[in-house]
């Protein structure tokens, strides 16, 4: 060890032996003498001791807090490595549903082009055919007048002569007329002049897409104690004919950054992933048992809670497809305790099991590994661990306590730092935290969605009511993409979406 201590990290093969106070470098002989020649304050180590000390104790908290933030980081961008094998999945699917669209337009293009080409045509031919028919008609009745009167001039024919002199003298002002309308041309034909516009706007374009990085920086500035005001509030159906139960009950909602919402049915077993607008249940997955809770693992990824266990699905050409089921790691399917509420935070899943919230680590053979004790705990009676949430920086955990009507705060490490209350929340069972810090929780009880501030000490606003017409709120989400937020009911065939400001 001390060996690799005095070794020079960028001359292996040389001791450290000096000290530059100007660059705060140690150096050996050769960084000495290709580097610091010209600096004033440069000591033999030896010296150096005497005049400056470390603190080895807060030297080792350093390293221990630096070597967290290096893992926090490695598990980060080791999360991130799935989600972009499936974000080019998905989007490759998407650039060939988009070729299959051009191509789509391009034959109703030439299918609309080819019409007008045959009813030209047809247009052209039908005048056609009618003046050669015309003139076969004005030929024959005039050949049949020149004729007749080239068998007349007889004296006692002179009336016959006069009515045969009147109708060819009719018959040929109505040729010359007809000729005169329509004069002799040179022979028709139909000009086809393609529209350029459309392969040359095509020429314009070197992909058909725009590629950006989606790389979010948690440093960005956020506004945490940002008011949400709601404009305005609709309801819309997410009931399906092959429902069991008469009503539904929303225990989870998800977003996914394509727009598409996915909600975890709790009374009819089922998963139903609604469309931008909500309007349509476009896919549904009827699972084994009762989903408790869902979150958002990955671009087109969700992971579902039920009693004991976690099911990931995924979306697959706007289609809900199951995943595999996540074991233990003792390759048991049941975890060791109850399971209620799913956080998915820096590749890392957060279980509640109504008394505690658990840390379990994903490994690369798709297993659940818990860590050694939980994070939180409490025991004082009820369901006082139910839902939870991360701040955006992951520094802060929110929990709900069901059974005490709390907001809990506590740090990543499982400390506790506050607890909130207020008399308009009554049983919360809903959380949620927007990408700006804005904390949004749900009463059941109370029947109403309120967000609180960013120190969780004060109720900043009453965002739905009673008076709104909202009944028993459980789950909750922020649309980024709309900016909206969506709340799913119990023993309701509706959620509820509010517009903001």
């Amino acid at each position: 060890m001390e060996d690799l201590l005095l070794k020079c990290d960028v001359h292996s093969n040389n001791n450290l032996g000096m000290f530059c106070q100007d660059h705060s470098q140690l150096c050996c002989s050769d960084c000495v003498l290709m580097n610091h020649r010209q600096c004033s304050n440069l000591d033999l180590i030896s010296e150096s001791v005497k005049t400056l000390s470390v603190d080895i104790q807060q030297l080792s908290r350093k390293i221990q807090t630096t070597l967290s933030e290096l893992n926090k980081f490695k598990r980060t961008q080791e999360a991130s490595i799935p989600s972009v094998e499936g974000s080019y999945n998905e989007k490759q699917q998407e650039i060939r549903e988009m070729r299959n669209k051009l191509n789509a337009a391009l034959d109703e293009l030439e299918n609309t082009t080819l019409k007008e080409l045959y009813e030209i045509k047809t247009t052209l031919q039908t005048s056609l055919k009618k003046g050669v028919d015309n003139c076969s008609r004005l030929n024959d009745e005039l050949q049949l007048l020149g004729d007749a009167v080239n068998g007349l001039g007889d004296e006692s024919k002179k009336e016959l002569e006069f009515i045969a002199g009147r109708k060819c003298l009719d018959k040929i002002q109505e040729a010359e007329s007809y000729l005169k309308e329509n004069p002799v041309t040179v022979q028709r034909s139909m000009v086809f002049q393609a529209n350029t516009d459309i392969v040359q706007d095509l020429s314009k374009h070197s992909s058909l897409w725009r590629f950006v990085d989606s790389k979010q920086s948690p440093k960005k500035e956020m506004n945490p104690d940002q008011v949400l005001t709601v404009k305005s509030k609709s309801y819309f159906n997410v009931k399906i004919a092959s429902d069991k139960k008469q009503t539904c009950y929303i225990s989870g909602i998800c977003i996914l950054p394509s727009g598409e919402t996915i909600v975890a049915d709790y009374n009819n077993k089922r998963v139903k992933l609604l469309d931008k607008h909500y309007n349509i249940v476009s896919s549904d997955l009827e699972v084994d048992s009762n989903p408790q809770d869902i979150c958002q693992i990955s671009l087109s990824q969700v992971a579902i809670i039920f009693v004991n266990s976690v099911q990931f699905i995924n979306v697959i050409n706007g289609k809900l497809v199951i995943g595999h089921l996540l074991k233990g790691y003792d390759d048991t399917r049941e975890l060791p305790h109850a399971t209620l509420g799913i956080n998915y935070h820096q590749g890392d899943l957060y279980i509640t099991s109504g008394t505690a919230l658990y840390h379990y680590t994903l490994t690369q053979y798709g297993k659940l590994w818990k860590h050694k004790k939980s994070l939180y705990e409490d025991t004082r009676g009820g369901i006082t661990v139910y839902k939870c949430a991360f701040s955006p920086d992951g520094d802060l955990i929110f929990v709900l306590n069901f059974a005490q009507n709390k907001l809990i705060t506590l740090t990543i490490d499982g400390t506790l730092i506050s607890k909130f209350t207020d008399p308009e929340l009554q049983g919360p069972k809903g959380l949620h935290v927007t990408p700006s810090g804005q904390v949004i929780v749900c009463g059941f009880y109370s029947n109403t969605v309120i967000q609180v501030d960013h120190e969780r000490k004060n109720k900043m606003a009453t965002l739905a009511s009673e008076k709104d017409g909202l009944r028993y709120p459980v789950s909750v989400c922020y649309n980024t993409n709309t900016n909206q937020i969506i709340v799913g009911l119990f023993a309701s065939n509706k959620i509820s979406v509010m517009e903001l400001k």
